[in-house]
């Protein structure tokens, strides 16, 4: 039994799990398609872009798809080179009245296949109505009929509209990993993510969320303690460390075999592969404050109810009411 095995276990009889309920199911198809959710500046681009670097070393075949409207998962593959979005493509190529084909969009880095989906000008557009639009477009391009071991999907946590939770709601991948740190903010987009995959299980939906992946851990734990509330493992916890920040803002990839963070990045990899897909519980708004002190996050204020004079910051006097009441024949 792995590590991995192990905490899921333990995971599910501290949480009384019942097996049948919560596991979705081993992945059917020969592809996993893995939908990975995080607040705007968590890391998931940055976890991802390494996580399938190193995948692609472990001789899988790898897709990786930025969801993001910020499209800076290739950005980070690459370089810091921006490849050409779908979006921006396939509006170039119709108003040229031409088709779009795959070596317009999808590019390739040492044995990773990556491609963005993109967005529209700010104040333009849907950004989900635009992950709805290039995911119709990859269907054209075959996408069903891709050999890949795995297609890592990098999708923006901040935006609930139904765009973005397209994977989820369609069944389109088969299991979801949220990215955090020790934050109430990242936590909060985390949680709402568990509540999507709830909602949609009792829609009859199977996705399921496979764990969590911690970055920029400082050693607090509020991240860890999410985890072990919500019923998920962790698959891995990124350090928050000075090398790996400075290296990420370089568009440097710290996920080869051999380097100082191999081995980060290898147990990942291997804990990705193998976590089953869970139901997760979510929590309510005071149970995420709960997570941490409450001089942090003022959960010793208490809601105190304003009345009408507060509101005209003077004398209220109750008037006479002008309705007729009649009296019941």
């Amino acid at each position: 039994m792995t590590m991995l095995d192990e905490q899921t276990a333990a995971l599910r009889e501290e949480a009384s799990y019942e097996p049948d309920p919560v596991h979705t199911g081993e992945v059917k198809s020969e592809t996993q398609v893995i939908a990975i959710y995080g607040k705007g500046g968590s890391g998931k681009s940055f976890a991802l872009s390494n996580l399938s670097y190193m995948m692609a070393q472990q001789g899988k075949r790898v897709l990786l798809i930025g969801c993001d409207p910020k499209s800076d998962t290739t950005s980070l593959l690459f370089g810091g080179k921006s490849c050409p979005t779908i979006i921006e493509t396939s509006s170039r190529k119709k108003l040229a009245g031409e088709e779009v084909s795959i070596e317009d969009v999808c590019f390739q880095r040492d044995g990773v296949f990556a491609m963005e989906l993109g967005g529209p000008e700010v104040g333009r557009g849907c950004g989900g109505r635009g992950i709805i639009h290039g995911f119709e477009l990859l269907e054209k391009l075959g996408f069903h009929e891709w050999g890949f071991d795995y297609v890592l999907l990098d999708f923006l946590g901040d935006v609930v509209c139904g765009g973005f939770g397209l994977p989820i709601a369609r069944d389109m991948c088969q299991k979801v990993i949220v990215v955090g740190s020790n934050d109430l903010q990242s936590l909060y987009v985390a949680n709402n993510v568990c509540h999507a995959v709830e909602y949609f299980r009792k829609m009859g939906g199977n996705v399921g969320v496979a764990g969590m992946i911690v970055n920029k851990d400082d050693g607090t734990g509020e991240a860890h303690a999410f985890a072990k509330s919500v019923g998920i493992p962790v698959l891995t916890a990124i350090p928050a460390n000075d090398d790996i920040r400075r290296k990420s803002a370089n568009y440097q990839i710290i996920g080869v075999p051999g380097g100082e963070w191999a081995s980060l990045f290898e147990t990942l990899a291997v804990n990705v592969a193998e976590a089953p897909p869970l139901q997760p519980t979510p929590l309510d708004q005071d149970g995420l404050l709960n997570l941490f002190s409450a001089d942090q996050t003022g959960g010793d204020i208490q809601l105190v109810p304003a009345t009408q004079a507060d509101m005209r910051g003077g004398v209220f006097e109750q008037k006479p009411s002008l309705e007729v009441i009649y009296d019941e024949a």
